[in-house]
């Protein structure tokens, strides 16, 4: 287990796939949300 936590690379590749994740929820949650909005404005 040690090897994980002192390994940089390891590491490095974790907070990357946070990141990317964090990201990707941001974009999804965005899109999803100006689709509901230009759906309303439509039914207007």
């Amino acid at each position: 287990m040690d090897f994980i936590y002192n390994n940089p690379m390891v590491v490095g590749f974790v907070v990357l796939l946070l990141g990317f994740v964090f990201f990707m929820y941001l974009f999804i949650r965005r899109t999803v949300t100006g689709f509901r909005e230009g759906v309303q404005n439509g039914r207007q």
